[in-house]
């Protein structure tokens, strides 16, 4: 039993650090797509990127028909696979990682909790009326962004800090999706919400009966994103709620899997290959399948899923939202940054994510309620903290679903954009003297 443990938290160990490889290199891939939408949108050809934005694109299934244009397809189609992927990514976290004892998740989850509450609490104060629906916008952290930053500064960069980035942006993607459930969907219809609750029950009992395939649980997804776009509960809701019924444990333990090797082996070994044949014969192929297929009853159906969706994420759906969300026409910007919405989200991500993540961790580490890994300086926290204000996908996400008027949502956009760039820039340059460059000035406790 103990055996199977350990294997099952290996395999999660190395999902986990291939998750963390993949965000890092795309958080580069994402910047340069919006350096490319930036560049389209206030060039000779910002008539011809606007207008991709705006081609409808249709899909009839039978009776139904889905027809919108190609920003929405990214934001509401495509977007459902990265909150799957969080989705994922917060059920490992909770069964095996970062999050799966009281001890190791208080740390993060307070400093999560304090970069979403302190952020919001500025946006307001400087938002007091008209335009508080977007006080979510500050309230997220951009984890491939983050991360990316952080892989310029090369290996000397320990990876509890890495692991304590993720975690705590594990738990600002499910507050943001929380928030997005709560804040920015529409009145619902009982019939609508009946057909997606028994569309969850569904899948909760395929889980339940011990189905291992992912055909199943993806079809039955596919209806409850269709009636969760129908009701006007923002579609990528559904894909951390489909994240989160998808078995963890595998079709067969590792007893069962190494019998089964073993004695395919033992046969494949058995079958003599004349050495004039070039391939394999039918019965070495069978055996050969045969052991294909035990591979795959040995993995767990999420892990699965999860190594499927982590290069879907990371290589396609970020940067092409980053390529369709960034394009911000310069000109088209007629308000100033000293508008409140755009003080509100330059303050809320510059100063309340810093302040919010480290105060958080730093109070309840004396008050007893979370503890500080040991291998943390709490100099590194904070440069993590800062590096917290890079809200550049999940922030332009929540401020496309806040504001429907077109020039506020360019401020809110190139607020985001800038506010980014200025924790990034800031926590770079903290992390390189704390870390990188070893000042010892800079090593003490706070």
């Amino acid at each position: 039993m103990q055996q199977k443990i350990n294997f099952n938290r290996k395999r999660m160990y190395i999902t986990a650090k291939k998750l963390v490889q993949a965000k890092s290199f795309s958080g580069l891939f994402l910047v340069l797509m919006a350096i490319t939408a930036m560049l389209l949108a206030n060039s000779f050809f910002s008539e011809q990127y606007f207008s991709l934005l705006n081609l409808p694109i249709g899909l009839n299934i039978s009776d139904m028909c889905l027809s919108i244009d190609a920003k929405h397809w990214v934001n509401d189609v495509l977007m459902t696979f990265f909150f799957m992927l969080a989705g994922l990514e917060i059920k490992r976290a909770l069964q095996v990682g970062e999050l799966s004892s009281l001890q190791m998740a208080s740390f993060p989850v307070m400093g999560a909790l304090g970069g979403m509450i302190m952020p919001t609490l500025i946006y307001i104060l400087f938002n007091t009326t008209e335009y508080q629906y977007g006080f979510a916008i500050p309230m997220a952290t951009d984890i491939a962004f983050a991360l990316g930053l952080l892989l310029l500064l090369g290996n000397r960069i320990p990876i509890s800090l890495k692991l304590f980035l993720v975690a705590l942006a594990i738990v600002d993607d499910l507050g943001a999706v929380i928030v997005i459930a709560l804040f920015y969907s529409d009145t619902l219809n009982i019939i609508g919400l009946a057909l997606s609750v028994f569309t969850l029950f569904l899948m909760y009992m395929l889980n339940l009966k011990g189905v291992k395939s992912l055909l199943p649980y993806m079809l039955l997804g596919f209806l409850l994103w269709n009636w969760f776009h129908m009701l006007g509960i923002h579609a990528s809701v559904s894909g951390v709620l489909i994240a989160f019924t998808i078995p963890i444990r595998a079709a067969i333990d590792t007893n069962s899997f190494l019998r089964r090797l073993k004695l395919r082996l033992n046969y494949f070994e058995s079958l003599e290959q004349k050495k004039h044949e070039k391939m394999l014969t039918e019965r070495q192929i069978g055996a050969l399948d045969i052991m294909g297929h035990s591979y795959e009853l040995v993995q767990s159906p999420m892990i699965r899923l999860e190594h499927h969706l982590i290069p879907i994420s990371a290589f396609l759906v970020m940067p092409t939202f980053a390529f369709f969300n960034a394009g911000v026409e310069l000109s088209s910007v007629n308000l100033s940054l000293l508008h409140p919405v755009s003080l509100g989200i330059i303050f809320g991500l510059v100063i309340g994510k810093p302040l919010g993540i480290f105060g958080a961790v730093f109070i309840s580490q004396k008050i007893g309620i979370a503890k500080k890994p040991e291998n943390l300086r709490w100099v590194d926290v904070f440069g993590v903290s800062i590096l917290g204000g890079v809200g550049f996908t999940m922030s332009i996400f929540v401020g496309d679903l806040a504001f429907t008027d077109q020039e506020l949502l360019n401020l809110a956009k190139l607020s985001v954009i800038l506010a980014s760039m200025i924790s990034g820039i800031i926590g770079m340059i903290w992390l390189y003297i704390s870390i990188v460059a070893d000042k010892p000035d800079l090593r003490g406790e706070f």
